[in-house]
């Protein structure tokens, strides 16, 4: 059995744990598509449920591809990440991200009868300027952070593409509460690849008994993890069913029931 409390060192998760991702996503694409109702007299609702569909198509044929399945970027994030690195696919990405963006929007328009590729043009620039106005986190994070990183080691583990979580980490102002940082895009493996796991334990020089990951993915956030002896905490908010045959060692609705389960002296079995 592990307490809760004993463990040196907590690890989370970023999207949709600490700052609001996908909430923000939807956000810019419908603050984006105001220009295409003002314009075209479109919906855009209907744009983004469209734009959804046509940018995960393109992005499916990506041409580094393989690379984005196993660092985790996703569809939505390719339209307004720079891809700046020194990876090869890295590079392969930057070149493409134009062509990409511009084909996503430009489809997404001629489907709703608009054939305007400047336009189509406008909206791939203007997504990325509303999307950055959106470094959300939760009401419950740093109360959260500040607290354990009173007694913790605290690391932050995320996927992506290395220049957008860390734009997303600065623009959230949460950097300073991490003793590390390690980014899917910057060590070549993603969660829920075990090595990435054993490079955040190695970073916080603690073994997996001594650490405790708390995340929003059944997949990456618990079940990776516990292949590598971490205790995992499913943080829930959207009051979501388990799935996949994976049960977290603990779960919670949000951060600060997190805190009273630390407070409380909960035991994992």
């Amino acid at each position: 059995m592990t307490n809760v409390r004993n463990a040196t060192s907590l690890v989370f998760d970023l999207d949709d744990t600490l700052v609001v991702e996908k909430a923000s996503a939807e956000a810019a694409f419908l603050r984006t598509f105001e220009l295409a109702r003002q314009r075209y007299s479109l919906d855009p609702a209907a744009l983004h449920a469209t734009l959804r569909q046509t940018c995960r198509s393109i992005w499916h044929n990506a041409p580094a591809r393989a690379y984005c399945v196993e660092i985790g970027i996703s569809s939505w994030e390719g339209l307004w990440a720079a891809f700046h690195g020194r990876d090869e696919n890295l590079q392969i990405l930057r070149a493409w991200a134009p062509t990409y963006r511009r084909e996503s929007w430009l489809r997404t328009l001629r489907e709703h009868g608009v054939d305007d590729e400047a336009f189509a043009v406008e909206l791939a620039e203007t997504f990325p300027a509303r999307r950055r106005e959106l470094h959300v986190v939760y009401d419950d994070v740093r109360p959260t952070l500040e607290y354990f990183g009173r007694s913790h080691r605290l690391g932050l583990l995320t996927n992506g593409a290395p220049d957008l979580q860390r734009e997303k980490i600065e623009g959230a102002g949460i950097a300073r509460y991490f003793d590390d940082i390690v980014i899917s895009g910057d060590v070549g493996v993603g969660k829920p690849n075990r090595r990435i796991y054993e490079i955040m334990l190695s970073r916080l020089k603690a073994r997996p008994d001594q650490a405790v990951m708390i995340g929003n993915s059944l997949s990456s956030d618990v079940a990776g993890p516990q292949g590598v002896g971490i205790k995992s905490i499913w943080l829930n908010r959207a009051g979501d069913a388990l799935r996949d045959g994976v049960v977290p060692d603990l779960e919670v609705s949000n951060l600060n029931e997190f805190r009273r389960a630390i407070d409380e002296n909960a035991v994992f079995t």
